[in-house]
């Protein structure tokens, strides 16, 4: 008798997860793997075409998706809560929201910045984010395990000269994360940061024109990674940044 493979584990089977920032270098390889992996996923992006894109891909990968188009720029808190009360009355639960959108134009000296370009900066990369997890919230804790992952760039590397907002909202997400994390820590909701390695993406062909780093890697490397956040095997990163290029969590 010829023993017939097993299906392949999935980890997050049942559970619905909003993906933000979809069609983006680490969004569309969490998107292919979350789906890959059971969960039906929402997918949040400002560019239709290449979220239209991502959604052929996932549809292939696993339940079909949903699209939601979505620009953190403009969109303001009752934007926000209107996307939480459509996936109340679409989908009747959210089990993780996985925030992986960026927006970063170009190093440039703090002196010399836009003041505009300043203020956008810090909206997109960490006023916009809160405002998303602040309205999915109350949808969150209905869910008997619940959590909330935000991608997150090396504090260390962002810190230094010419990142400007981009850099400084980078270490407003990692002091959000753990705030949120301490906060919800008696709830079924759990917070945690995710830091990938050095990815291959346009976002970091703005700082770095001849990358040719010896630990870059695709963003396919980490999409794993969000997987596991996201699964109940995630609590053991609960109110960490989970540091994926050297294997630890940073409490």
């Amino acid at each position: 008798m010829v023993d017939l493979p097993s299906a392949a584990p999935q980890p997050l089977a049942g559970r619905v997860v909003l993906l933000s920032g979809a069609h983006g270098g680490l969004g569309a390889a969490a998107a292919r793997a979350c789906a890959a992996a059971g969960a039906t996923l929402v997918l949040a992006g400002r560019r239709l075409p290449k979220l239209n894109r991502v959604y052929d891909a996932v549809a292939q990968a696993g339940p079909e998706p949903l699209l939601y188009p979505l620009d953190l720029e403009g969109a303001g808190p009752d934007d926000y809560a209107e996307l939480a009360d459509r996936l109340q009355a679409e989908l009747g639960r959210l089990d993780g929201l996985l925030h992986c959108a960026a927006e970063f134009r170009g190093l440039t000296p703090l002196e010399h910045l836009d003041p505009a370009a300043f203020a956008r900066a810090i909206h997109v990369n960490l006023t916009a984010p809160w405002w998303l997890v602040q309205a999915c919230l109350p949808l969150l804790r209905q869910a008997p395990d619940a959590a909330v992952v935000v991608a997150v760039d090396d504090p260390a590397r962002v810190g230094q000269a010419y990142w400007g907002g981009y850099g400084v909202a980078q270490h407003g997400l990692h002091a959000l994360v753990r705030m949120l994390a301490a906060e919800l820590a008696g709830t079924p909701v759990r917070v945690a940061g995710l830091q990938p390695g050095p990815m291959r993406t346009p976002l970091r062909a703005r700082a770095y024109a001849d990358d040719l780093g010896e630990d870059l890697r695709d963003p396919e490397a980490y999409a794993g990674a969000c997987v596991t956040l996201l699964s109940a095997a995630g609590a053991t990163h609960r109110g960490t940044v989970w540091d994926a290029a050297a294997g630890n969590a940073a409490p």
